[in-house]
């Protein structure tokens, strides 16, 4: 029978196994066998105890063959969706402002935040190594510098942070169903999870996008999973299920557990059951009063439920499905819909004659009981996940296919490192920059080299059965190399100095030396300019003589001169040497004259002859007597004469003393020994002698 298939869902109180056979598009069941745990052997859908699990298997698997004159293989089977681990985490990289180039680098980051995740797992499970097997993960979002954003590539900043979620399957659920069908001699076939086998067969893929949730309730857990948007968002699990309601049952009447059992489906089934308790005592209860018996446990059952549902969801959703032996529980649905304020149409059992794609016939099992291990078939067929082994650096890894592997994947399941895949970057250099220092990083590592069967691959490339992955750390970044105009790049100085056009470009010292704009900067490099031009710093750039003041020792005390200091002006205003030269001034700067003699009397207001300026014979004379003397180095100056800085002066100064008439002939040229003898002297019309005292203005004469 080529296209018979056998799938097993092995749950808590039995293990079912159904044939079914495939033709084109349809499914048609044509066996199943349903066999209870002499033993608690299964917990919460976890089998804890192979050898006696195994043993059922068997049971199931050789009543099939007997029946239908075959012999089995292989099975299909699923895991419970409430083992899978779900978990966030996110990773963070430093980018020194380097843009991020290419899809690659960013699917790097993530692929460190699912190590992340897997490391948190491993500390919440307290373990040592990984015991999980990632199936999956989506980016929850990105961040560059904190502040989301839609994609990394060519985006500057310090830091690029990813956040995922990612879904991991314990590796003991695998390895203990392999262990359980391998000692009933079966390998197998196929792997899909309990509540996705369900919802393919119950819901169209054009009703996924809808937002579900399917109840499966068993015996001892409720299995919730929930879809949104074309997939399965999240699972979940209650323990609490039908045997809930059993012992409940059980309680109330005195009936033991099978009896229980027993009555619970005779209720639901026949609206009413005979029973005798453990007295002898014989009752009839009818469905009515069996729900007002049990109602706190039926009550404890659905709250639970759509506690989880809405923990899961967060809100209410826009339907719930309900399969499984424990959805009969009597007034479930109504208790379930009333809870979540749906109304009851929209919490529906759902049982066999639901599947689509199935055609029924005599050996079609009746009610939701029997709709997840169909569905395991069918899932398994449709979408089977299979084992996948590869060789990662010479390390055999195998890999549960929940969906299309890719290298990353394989690198992630393989242990490895990836945030020591990429190589280290270049060591960075710190320079100062006028007082500051600056950290100048190296380049960045460059990307793992990937080859698949000696191929070069990427982290996104799909693998298969059999590959053999090579994975090599990627080559160190380099050492900055930068010229000193890409650090910094001072502009020039453009202003007028008398009139002409000045363009000074800046100097930039690296350790006291002055260097080109393409010299190269090395680590710890001493870089300074000046970005301010004073009048003083271009006076002396140009030669241009200034002087502040001029000063000179006049016995042995020290003169300042202010006729001699230099007057600067910027855009007509007078500054001073001190004033910072901007774009576009107009500097004017006025020459050095070395001060005379007569300067610095000025100065000291001191006067160096006493003068008086008289008319004799009608003739203007200017009479002078000395009234100070002044030497250099013992060399006697006159009013003209030139100061230089630093002289040592000596000042003698006399007492005035008048003028007489005869003070005249040294001033005039006269030869009075040819006068007239009778000759007389005349001051201002009046007579006088040689020796009166004169003023000035004074007119004198000789007749």
């Amino acid at each position: 029978m080529p296209n018979t298939m056998f799938a097993l869902d092995i749950g808590t109180r039995s293990v079912t196994g159904i044939l079914l056979e495939m033709e084109e598009s349809t499914y048609q069941v044509l066996d199943y066998v349903e066999i209870e745990h002499t033993e608690r052997s299964m917990r919460d859908g976890q089998i804890h105890h192979v050898v006696a699990v195994a043993e059922v298997i068997k049971q199931v698997k050789q009543l099939l063959e007997e029946r239908n004159n075959l012999t089995l293989h292989k099975a299909c089977v699923a895991a419970a969706g409430r083992s899978l681990k779900t978990t966030k985490a996110k990773a963070t990289i430093t980018l020194n402002n380097q843009p991020i180039t290419e899809q690659e680098e960013i699917k790097h980051i993530e692929l460190l935040a699912v190590q992340e995740a897997q490391r948190n797992l491993i500390k919440e499970e307290k373990q040592d190594t990984l015991i999980h097997y990632c199936v999956g993960y989506s980016v929850l979002k990105y961040q560059l510098d904190n502040e989301e954003i839609g994609s990394f590539i060519d985006q500057q900043g310090e830091t690029a942070t990813v956040q995922i979620i990612a879904t991991f399957l314990p590796k003991i659920v695998v390895e203990s169903l392999l262990a359980a069908l391998q000692r009933a001699e079966l390998e197998m076939e196929a792997l899909t999870l309990e509540p996705i086998a369900a919802i393919q067969v119950l819901i169209p893929k054009s009703m996924r996008r809808l937002n579900v949730a399917l109840v499966d309730i068993g015996a001892g857990t409720s299995d919730i999973a929930l879809t949104d948007q074309g997939t399965v968002i999240a699972y979940g699990m209650v323990p609490v299920a039908g045997d809930e309601i059993t012992e409940a049952i059980s309680d109330q009447y005195l009936l033991d557990f099978p009896k229980a059992e027993q009555m619970k489906r005779q209720i639901v089934n026949e609206g009413e059951a005979q029973i005798e308790d453990i007295l002898g005592f014989k009752t009839v209860v009818t469905y009515n009063q069996c729900v007002e018996d049990i109602r706190t446990s039926i009550n404890r059952l659905s709250d639970q439920i759509t506690d989880e549902i809405l923990r899961l969801n967060e809100k209410v959703p826009r339907a719930i499905m309900l399969v499984g032996g424990g959805s009969l529980t009597p007034e479930l649905s109504k208790n379930i819909a009333a809870k979540l304020d749906l109304p009851e149409n929209r919490v529906a059992i759902r049982s066999i004659e639901a599947i689509a794609d199935l055609r029924k016939n005599d050996q079609t099992p009746q009610g939701p009981a029997f709709v997840t291990p169909i569905g395991i078939a069918i899932a398994a067929s449709q979408n089977p996940v299979h084992y996948v082994t590869v060789t990662v650096n010479k390390k055999r890894i195998r890999m549960f296919e929940m969906k299309k592997l890719t290298v990353g994947d394989c690198i992630i399941q393989s242990g490895i490192d990836t945030n020591k895949l990429y190589g280290k970057p270049g060591a960075g250099i710190v320079i100062n920059v006028n007082g500051r220092d600056m950290t100048i990083p190296g380049s960045v590592g460059q990307p793992p080299l990937i080859y698949v069967n000696s191929e070069s691959a990427s982290l996104d490339d799909f693998i298969k059965n059999g590959d053999i992955i090579e994975v090599q750390t990627g080559a160190s970044g380099d050492s900055p190399c930068l010229r000193l105009n890409e650090i910094v790049d001072p502009p020039n100085l453009n202003f007028y100095y008398e009139s002409e056009l000045i363009t000074l470009p800046t100097k930039i010292f690296v350790n006291g030396t002055i260097r080109n704009r393409d010299y190269i900067i090395q680590d710890q490099d001493n870089i300074e300019w000046k970005d301010k031009l004073t009048v003083q710093d271009f006076s002396e750039l140009k030669s241009i003589p200034t002087k502040d003041v001029f000063y000179v020792y006049v016995n042995n005390r020290e003169y300042t001169i202010p006729e001699a200091s230099t007057t600067i002006h910027i855009n007509g205003l007078e500054v001073s040497k001190e004033n910072i030269i901007s774009n576009k001034d107009k500097l004017e700067i006025s020459s050095f004259i070395s001060p005379t003699v007569s300067d610095l009397l000025r100065h000291l207001d001191t006067e160096m002859e006493q003068t008086c300026k008289i008319m004799f014979n009608d003739s203007s004379v200017v009479l002078r007597q000395p009234l100070a003397l002044i030497y250099r180095n013992n060399e006697q100056l006159s009013m003209d004469s030139l100061l230089y800085e630093g002289d040592q002066i000596q000042l003698m100064e006399d007492v005035p003393k008048p003028f007489i008439f005869q003070d005249v002939f040294r001033f005039i040229s006269l030869d009075i020994y040819n006068l007239d003898p009778g000759f007389k002297l005349y001051r201002n019309d009046r007579p006088t002698s040689f020796d009166e005292i004169i003023q000035p203005g004074d007119r004198l004469e000789i007749k």
